[in-house]
């Protein structure tokens, strides 16, 4: 990976970090660095790490709180999924894809506190995913990825919506 996208990826990580859904008088922030090297060999374990057949790993890179910038590597399409109270911002750190995102989710489920999953997205927006792009997914819009061949690999964070006021 070129050390301009690294860069790029660990800044818009650690400037999300800082940004978060919390009042700073609320909370006490803490630094985190994850150099390019650091990406590159996490992003290499992971890789070697999965298991024949695997086709999605997650794992935290940096943790404040309730905000976590972690890698996911996306070997195959998952299910569309909807989180109900996280916007997700994430950067294309390799491969391609392909992203459906808004419209309504066909037969959802909830899956875990938080998260639904469903058969297909209706409706929704389809953009291309490159090495570079940079994302956000409001809380509650539901999101699919669509990988066409070699492995995506995101550099994301979900941050917790605010508490209602």
């Amino acid at each position: 990976m070129k050390t301009i996208e690294m860069t790029r990826a660990i800044m818009f990580a650690s400037c999300l970090m800082a940004a978060g859904s919390v009042r700073a008088q609320d909370m006490a922030y803490h630094t985190g660095v994850a150099s390019a090297q650091d990406i590159k060999a996490q992003v290499s374990a992971m890789f070697s790490s999965m298991t024949p057949g695997q086709t999605f790993m997650w794992q935290p890179l940096l943790k404040d709180g309730p905000r976590t910038s972690a890698l996911e590597i996306w070997k195959a399409p998952g299910r569309p999924a909807i989180h109900l109270a996280e916007a997700e911002y994430f950067t294309v750190v390799q491969g391609s894809g392909t992203l459906v995102s808004g419209g309504h989710m066909i037969n959802p489920r909830l899956v875990k506190p938080g998260q639904m999953d469903g058969d297909a997205i209706e409706g929704g927006t389809t953009r291309p995913l490159a090495v570079g792009d940079v994302v956000l997914i409001p809380a509650g819009t539901p999101h699919w990825f669509g990988i066409p061949g070699d492995p995506l690999v995101l550099l994301g964070i979900k941050i917790p919506s605010p508490p209602a006021s």
